[in-house]
């Protein structure tokens, strides 16, 4: 099998994929994402506090 052939096979398995995808409706979409961007600032939020806190303590242990 030459290379255009597989290309080929590859670009038609990839259609065959396509057509299987479970594709969210807007309203899923727009709840997934507002659910991802709470995670993303609360977690940031998170680590920005346990930063703070151990720069803090680092720094009395040090004397800087």
């Amino acid at each position: 099998m030459g290379s255009f052939e597989k290309i080929r096979t590859f670009l038609s398995e990839v259609r065959t994929e396509f057509r299987k995808v479970n594709w969210p409706k807007p309203d899923e979409l727009k709840e997934s994402t507002t659910v991802v961007i709470v995670a993303v600032l609360v977690i940031t939020l998170f680590v920005t506090v346990v930063d703070f806190v151990l720069n803090k303590v680092l720094t009395l242990f040090v004397g800087i």
